[in-house]
């Protein structure tokens, strides 16, 4: 039997395998060689000159890309800022102004391309020039006013911290021993003098519409307080209501004219003060009780003092003020051939409030001396402090 000799088949594809290895082995270098490109980010940098050409330190800057993207940042002590990480385009450079300077940003355009520095320098003296004599004027005005405001500020400060060292030397000589007290008196007396002083130099440098004006009174009405010129004091809480009226200034004005014996007035300025800000009004309450109880009108002290108990509780002053109005209110009735005095309700517990919420201070000192002599008077009334033991 004849064998047959087959001739091999080639497959069509054969022929073509050499090109396509070579076009995927070129595929792939090519994806090897050529690295994607990073993206490039350029910067902005400066600095900025006032208008007496020095360096004009803490100064707001922003740079804005004409996509919206927005960077801030502040110069340097020595009027040095900068940008970086920026994207190619077009940018705005704005200067804002510290207050009290009102003018809107100052603007300048610029270019970022690619990773270079761009440099916006501004010297606001040369601006200035170039802008005419008006604009001089403005910016030399609201330099001006700027200086005035640091000023003013400065001696702000100054009379705030010494009231503070005023009501420090007072809460020394409240405690000092009697050869000490003249020491202290004088201390107090000159540091309420300074403290006028350097609170009279704020308001002279204050501007005229000055949205702060009322808070310089407040405080100067305070120094003069202190320094004993009460008449004074109430002139500059006057002003410092005109410009703000606040539940505070009514009744820190009330105070004043109490101490000076204005009671009526004192209490139309409390009535004030309430209306204002009635959920807030303890100290009001505490200041109308104190005023009656200094003008020997106990008997009225008692509802004021009820009512700034009610708001606020763990106030030793008003729980001693108000035993001791209440005791006002005692009666005296006959048993047998004896007067035997019989308290009003409240008053031994508005007493013993006062020890259990001062037991070392000056109220729960006055307080157990007031009920050891209401224990004379009455011998055998029960005077226990009731103090509850706090759980753990």
């Amino acid at each position: 039997m004849k064998r047959i000799a087959l001739a091999p088949v080639k497959p069509a594809s054969l022929k073509m395998m050499p090109w396509a290895l070579a076009v995927i082995l070129l595929a792939a270098l090519c994806s090897v060689a050529a690295p994607v490109a990073a993206a490039q980010s350029g910067s902005i940098s400066g600095q900025i000159l006032d208008i007496t050409g020095k360096p004009w330190p803490e100064l707001g800057m922003q740079a804005v890309s004409d996509q919206g993207a927005k960077q801030e940042t502040k110069t340097d002590k020595d009027g040095k800022y900068s940008f970086h990480g920026l994207r190619t385009g077009v940018y705005s450079v704005f200067v804002v102004f510290p207050p009290p300077n009102t003018n809107p940003p100052y603007e300048s355009k610029c270019r970022v391309q690619g990773s270079e520095d761009t440099k916006v320098d501004l010297n606001f003296k040369d601006i200035i020039a170039k802008q005419g004599a008006a604009a001089q004027e403005a910016l030399k005005k609201q330099e001006e006013e700027k200086q005035k405001f640091q000023n003013m500020k400065g001696h702000f400060d100054a009379g705030v911290a010494l009231l503070d060292q005023v009501k420090q030397a007072k809460s020394d000589l409240a405690k000092a021993p009697a050869d000490q007290r003249d020491t202290l008196k004088q201390q107090v007396a000159d540091l309420s003098g300074k403290a006028v002083t350097e609170l009279e130099g704020a308001k002279a440098a204050a501007p005229e519409k000055d949205p702060n004006l009322h808070l310089i009174y407040a405080r100067l009405a305070d120094a003069y307080d202190a320094a004993g010129r009460s008449d004074d004091a109430a002139a500059a809480y006057k002003q410092a209501i005109d410009l703000k009226p606040t539940a505070a200034y009514y009744s820190n004005l009330g105070g004043i004219l109490g101490r000076t014996g204005k009671t009526e007035e004192a209490m139309a300025m409390y009535q004030k003060s309430v209306e204002l800000d009635p959920t807030n009004a303890a100290q009001t309450w505490r200041n109308i009780g104190i005023t009656l109880y200094n003008a020997n009108r106990l008997g009225d002290a008692v509802e004021p003092l009820k009512k700034s108990a009610e708001l606020d509780p763990k106030n030793p002053q008003t729980w001693y003020l108000l035993g001791a109005s209440l005791v006002y209110k005692m009666t005296i009735k006959k048993v047998g051939d004896r007067d035997v005095p019989e308290f009003a309700p409240g008053t031994i517990e508005a007493y013993q409030k006062a020890i259990e919420l001062d037991p070392n201070g000056q109220y729960g000192a006055q307080a157990k001396l007031a009920l050891e002599q209401l224990q004379q008077m009455a011998p055998g009334i029960d005077l226990k402090v009731n103090t509850k033991k706090k759980k753990s």
